[in-house]
């Protein structure tokens, strides 16, 4: 295992190279979208799986890490992409086997197990906002921190021991999660693309110069007292938001097990939830005003985030029952306007297959 370890971080941008080239290899496996789509997906999972054991390799590289006491052991981001990665074929799985209606068992049994790592990653970081869902570590230079020189979220920020593997993949993330895959781009609006415009090799050079960064003083984690203790108001209503974020899929699963995905029920307290979850946040952190004192401060990359959950919202035109009622009916008006132009027509009539293909998996529309 120790010279598995040492050949992928040697390669690592061969590694990744082969990566790229498994992830487009996937998409000519035959039966997509079908009932006999297990094969395939469990390819996939597999691939996905050993990809982001690869990742976990490189950001463990000893030359990258800076000792923290306050940081977990515990490879919670690895345990995230892993679920991530199973999510879809316990879907397929569970609908071949138990049913349409029984599957929301399982995925309510996943939702649930992600939610429990998510709350875990949260405590046991200090109460730091969770980026791209906890799959990317919330280690950003305090320089890049819209607040005092060494404060994150708020709170006064330890430094990372995650290194280029992590940070390398912001945008995309594991090329075999669902958002590194093709369909679920288009699911995810906005999680495969970073919200500031830094072109890559700026972002490289900015790691490296975190890495060589001297380690700072170990402080002190912080836990709910302390929080309300120092923040307050503002301290309580982030964490809250953020318990919100992660726990909306669960609820959303839970409804649609009681009324089904066709019901507007689940739809409505799913988007209520997620509008409710970012009001709180965003009044705890000041962000969409202009007070000059603000009681909680971000991170750049925590300010993006928040982009990144709103674009996410566009997820909800693509689940039903609002799809079946007004977006396939868009889709398919376009498809015939577009239908007598030369190639255009063809690609628009592949595209709006696969939109409609994806849109029948929940995990591809989940937007955890």
């Amino acid at each position: 295992m120790e010279a598995y370890k040492k050949w992928v971080r040697r390669n690592r941008d061969y590694v990744h190279s082969l990566e790229s080239l498994a992830n487009g290899l996937t998409w000519l496996l035959p039966e997509r979208f079908s009932s006999s789509e297990i094969g395939p997906e469990a390819v996939t999972a597999f691939l996905g799986i050993i990809t982001a054991i690869n990742e976990h390799i490189i950001d463990s590289t000893p030359t990258h890490i800076h000792t923290n006491s306050t940081e977990s052991s515990f490879p919670y981001s690895l345990c995230i992409s892993a679920l991530k990665d199973l999510e879809t074929l316990v879907e397929v799985v569970a609908e071949h086997f138990y049913g349409n209606e029984k599957k929301w068992n399982f995925i309510a049994i996943t939702e649930a197990t992600k939610v429990l790592v998510r709350l875990a990653l949260f405590h046991n970081h200090g109460y730091k906002m969770l980026l791209h869902g906890g799959e990317t570590p919330n280690v950003e230079n305090s320089a890049n921190a819209s607040s005092s020189p060494h404060s994150n979220g708020g709170f006064t920020k330890p430094r990372g021991h995650h290194g280029h593997g992590y940070l390398q993949r912001y945008p995309g993330q594991n090329p075999w999660n669902l958002e590194g895959r093709a369909l679920s781009a288009l699911s995810r609006f906005g999680e495969n693309a970073r919200m500031v415009s830094e072109p890559t090799w700026l972002r490289r050079v900015q790691q490296q110069q975190a890495i060589m960064d001297p380690p700072t003083p170990v402080v002190k984690r912080h836990t709910l007292s302390s929080i309300l203790s120092e923040k307050g108001l503002h301290g309580v209503l982030f964490v809250m938001g953020e318990v919100l974020f992660i726990t909306r899929p669960f609820i959303y699963v839970l409804f649609i097990r009681k009324y089904g995905i066709r019901a507007w029920n689940p739809w409505f307290i799913s988007l209520a939830v997620d509008l409710l979850g970012m009001g709180i946040t965003s009044y705890a952190t000041g962000s969409g005003d202009n007070r000059k004192h603000k009681q909680f401060h971000i991170s750049a990359s925590e300010k993006d985030e928040l982009k990144r959950r709103k674009l996410l919202w566009a997820l909800y035109l693509m689940r039903d029952p609002f799809f079946s009622k007004y977006t396939r009916q868009r889709l398919e008006s376009t498809q015939k306007v577009l239908e007598p132009v030369p190639i255009i027509g063809f690609l628009t009539e592949k595209i709006i297959e696969l939109i409609t293909g994806a849109q029948t998996r929940y995990t591809y529309m989940s937007g955890s």
